[in-house]
């Protein structure tokens, strides 16, 4: 579609509804935004926007209009009414995603997803492929949206992006070179409603590719091996033992990193890279802030930041690489999920449970009886309570198994407030 002159409705400001309006205005289309949140709350988003953009806040009356195109931010959902009643008008409705893939030619792209190690795997890819010489642009649900990035894809570029399950729902021509998808585990089903749905939607990552794609799927997730029965491109199964001595050059604790350093060389290995690049890149790979992540020593205690543990499955993860008793601080945005799977790591491994947010009293009803559980209610109790009861050899970790967004903007933000308190200790 030649965007010159269309109107178009962004739904959703944020991070992606941002990104969205800046690249259609490039393109001389005339932007609209809408957003239900409150002005107040969108205010930094709403000061980096051009002023010829007509911005509605706390409702959605821009519906109303008319509009040659509708695009929507990852959190939107699908089946918003007004956006199933568009449809049935014949407006296209693209999410950010689809509308900046229709506009770049990259040489390659690598599309990671899964419920967790999504944004270490492809930061890791990226980061061999750097070391391997490559024009590389990294992307997507990593932090950058592609639609902010697509000035910089060129025909000789390698694009790597991280793709969520949201982004996944909408997408209609999106076709990765080599697609991954590292593990499927219950997340975001107060959205995707079950499990079938969710696995399905990560198999649509795979939807336009062919047998001349690689689709890297984990042959010991059950959901992944019902996504590569289905799948078009050609499957490579990890983890492989003769990769796995390639792997294990990563300089990042845990078997997951371990995992998701299998998944990569794959990855790479698809896209063309040499052995000699892919130990260069594993050996040098710092690792991504906010996944598992030491932050200071204070009297022999250990701070950990896993603030992007934000489902239970990401902080078993955290809860498998730990070597000293535990304070686990849990809590935050609820996802709809049990937390009682937590237990048995929890049995072996934790001292006591510090719940923080909305979700403490379900934390609390669900955790109850192992371990103590103590009630801090913010990040800042939290801190104050582990550096007070916290003893000599023992861990505080933040993984709180909880989205954000209930007491912050977004899980880095969450993870960023634990380490200035930390660092204030």
């Amino acid at each position: 579609m030649n965007l010159f002159g269309k109107r178009v409705l962004v739904v959703g400001l944020g991070k992606s509804g941002a990104a969205s309006a800046g690249f259609l205005l490039k393109k001389r289309a005339i932007v609209f935004i809408t957003d239900k949140r409150s002005r107040t709350s969108l205010k930094p988003f709403l000061k980096s926007l051009p002023k010829k953009i007509k911005v509605e806040t706390g409702g959605h009356l821009f519906f109303e209009k008319s509009f040659d195109l509708i695009v929507t931010s990852p959190g939107v959902p699908y089946d918003m009414p007004p956006l199933v009643t568009a449809r049935k008008k014949g407006i296209p409705v693209w999410n950010e995603l689809e509308l900046a893939w229709r506009h770049v030619k990259p040489f390659k792209t690598i599309a990671v997803s899964g419920t967790n190690g999504k944004t270490t795997t492809t930061a890791l890819i990226g980061h061999i492929l750097k070391k391997a010489g490559k024009p590389t642009v990294i992307g997507g649900n990593i932090g950058v949206p592609l639609s902010a990035l697509a000035e910089q894809v060129t025909e000789k570029t390698f694009l790597v992006l991280e793709v969520s399950s949201y982004q996944l729902e909408a997408q209609e021509t999106f076709h990765p070179h080599v697609g991954l998808v590292l593990n499927v585990t219950p997340d975001h089903l107060a959205r995707h409603k079950t499990m079938a749905n969710y696995a399905r939607m990560k198999g649509r990552l795979f939807m336009n590719c062919t047998r001349q794609d690689a689709a890297i799927l984990n042959k010991e997730d059950p959901w992944c091996r019902k996504i590569g029965r289905g799948c078009k491109a050609k499957v490579i199964w990890f983890p492989q033992p003769k990769i796995l001595s390639l792997a294990k050059h990563i300089q990042l604790p845990g078997e997951h990193n371990l995992q998701n350093a299998m998944a990569a060389v794959l990855a790479a290995k698809a896209a063309g890279i040499k052995e000699s690049d892919l130990k260069k890149g594993l050996k040098t790979f710092p690792g991504v802030p906010h996944r598992i992540q030491f932050i200071r020593e204070v009297r022999g205690v250990r701070y950990i930041n896993d603030s992007k543990g934000t489902n239970v499955d990401s902080t078993l993860v955290a809860l498998k690489a730990a070597t000293r008793p535990t304070l686990l601080i849990l809590g935050g945005e609820h996802k709809g999920s049990p937390y009682t799977p937590l237990i048995p790591l929890i049995r072996k491994k934790v001292f006591e449970i510090l719940t923080i947010g909305e979700a403490a009293p379900i934390v609390a009803k669900d955790l109850k009886g192992p371990v103590p559980i103590i009630s801090c209610g913010d990040m800042k109790g939290a801190v104050r309570y582990a550096s007070q009861n916290a003893q000599k050899g023992m861990d505080v970790l933040l993984s709180p198994a909880c989205a954000s967004f209930d007491q912050y903007k977004n899980f880095e933000e969450r993870g960023r407030h634990f380490e200035k308190l930390v660092r204030e200790l």
